[in-house]
């Protein structure tokens, strides 16, 4: 666990949430030390950049779950299941770009209490909308949605 964890540069805790997900496997020594293959490192890299793009748990276990089983993943199989990310970075960077080049007058909050904004909530209307909360109006493609912590 300590090597994986290292290597990897997720908390131990983390390998064991994402164990108990269904993400990474290991196998157990008779006195119960969890022992992983190499491939795991590879694993919790996919990990690592899925989440950083912005996928969810069940989204990184669904791309995961396109792997083939008892083989070691080759770099065609990674490209191939990564090659949609594309277009999800391109709308992230165009969403970036126009907070960017806004963000001395608005950073997407939905308030109402800049005199001028590009994006406005005149006599506050999200106040009452389900998508109030956070910052409502910053464009979808940055919006992810919170998860638990592993623990």
């Amino acid at each position: 666990m300590g090597d994986v964890s290292r290597r990897s540069g997720f908390a131990a805790s983390a390998l064991r949430y994402y164990e108990a997900e269904g993400l990474i496997s290991a196998t157990r020594t008779p006195g119960g030390r969890r022992q992983f293959e190499r491939t795991v490192l590879r694993r919790l890299a996919f990990i690592r950049a899925a989440a950083n793009i912005g996928l969810t748990l069940p989204e990184i276990r669904a791309e995961l779950d396109q792997l083939p089983a008892g083989r070691v993943p080759t770099k065609s199989d990674w490209q191939r299941i990564s090659r949609h990310w594309r277009a999800r970075l391109d709308a992230q960077i165009g969403a970036l770009e126009r907070l960017r080049d806004g963000l001395d007058s608005c950073i997407g909050c939905g308030c109402f209490s800049l005199q001028r904004c590009r994006i406005s909530n005149p006599g506050d209307y999200l106040a009452d909308s389900e998508n109030a909360p956070g910052a409502a109006l910053l464009p979808e493609p940055l919006r992810r949605p919170q998860e638990p912590r592993a623990r």
